[in-house]
């Protein structure tokens, strides 16, 4: 049994249901240093897709987190970046590559049979916006508006940030988009980007590690994005890791930089 990793003040939500998506699944809510019970600040917030890879060793891929508690700890008690609640959404397991696809596309092969996702990105997004989020600005001291609001994954993780992002820029505006699936469906990311007819107000975080199959594929999908509009290091920061992979440890070590870009403490 592995030993549980959690740093800070976080709360645990318990097999939150969702209506949308006819399932339950657990929510982590990190809180920052300073946040007290019977204040009136109010907080950003970001969500992050795979919750189980976020905060704990424990219910970690292969028994490696990303770390985002110790490192947000860590900026905001140096003061670096803007305390920020953050939301670890756990994924569903063998749905995960259903919900975290924006369009229906093949998997794999099972004997003779292609098994294909459903490509439920769009109700995902709707789950996040119409029951998760208005739970979470119930329960803690959010800054609601999506100006403060943001998302973030990595792999199809990354992807369905992405989709979400470009489909519903009214709820989250600070995407942190880590290795993201951009194969998907024959570049289908491409094809929604190309799509966009009006430049959406996101500041956007994209990496990807030279060591991954297909990292230039992620190359030219900044590429489009500035083509559309986001100006590199204003609106868009691109970082490509030497030698990066594509795991949880390599994405543990980019979380700083990138919560630094969408973060950043207020002169």
């Amino acid at each position: 049994m592995r030993k549980h990793t959690l740093t800070g003040n976080i709360k645990l939500h318990r097999a939150f249901r969702s209506r949308i998506l006819g399932n339950r699944r657990d929510i982590l809510v990190y809180l920052p240093p300073g946040y007290r019970r019977f204040s009136r600040k109010r907080y950003p917030v970001l969500y992050l897709q795979d919750g189980q890879n976020v905060f704990d060793a424990a219910t970690s891929f292969a028994g490696v987190e990303w770390g985002v508690d110790e490192t947000a700890e860590r900026l905001i008690r140096a003061k670096i970046i803007e305390p920020l609640i953050v939301v670890a959404v756990a994924n569903m397991g063998e749905d995960r590559v259903h919900e975290y696809t924006p369009t229906p596309g093949v998997i794999g092969t099972k004997g003779r049979r292609k098994k294909r996702s459903r490509g439920l990105a769009r109700l995902y997004g709707y789950f996040l916006i119409e029951e998760l989020k208005p739970y979470i600005d119930r329960k803690y001291r959010t800054k609601p508006d999506p100006e403060f609001t943001g998302l973030g994954g990595s792999s199809l993780g990354g992807l369905v940030t992405l989709a979400i992002g470009i489909l519903y820029p009214e709820a989250f505006c600070r995407l942190m988009v880590m290795s993201p699936s951009v194969w998907w469906d024959n570049f289908a990311i491409y094809r929604l980007v190309d799509s966009i007819e009006r430049k959406p107000p996101l500041k956007i975080w994209v990496d990807t590690g030279t060591a991954e199959p297909g990292w230039q594929q992620t190359r030219e999908l900044c590429k489009r994005l500035v083509e559309k509009g986001w100006k590199p290091g204003k609106d868009i920061l691109y970082m490509e890791a030497d030698h990066g992979d594509h795991s949880e440890a390599a994405w543990a070590v980019r979380v700083e930089p990138a919560l630094r870009f969408l973060f950043p403490r207020a002169k």
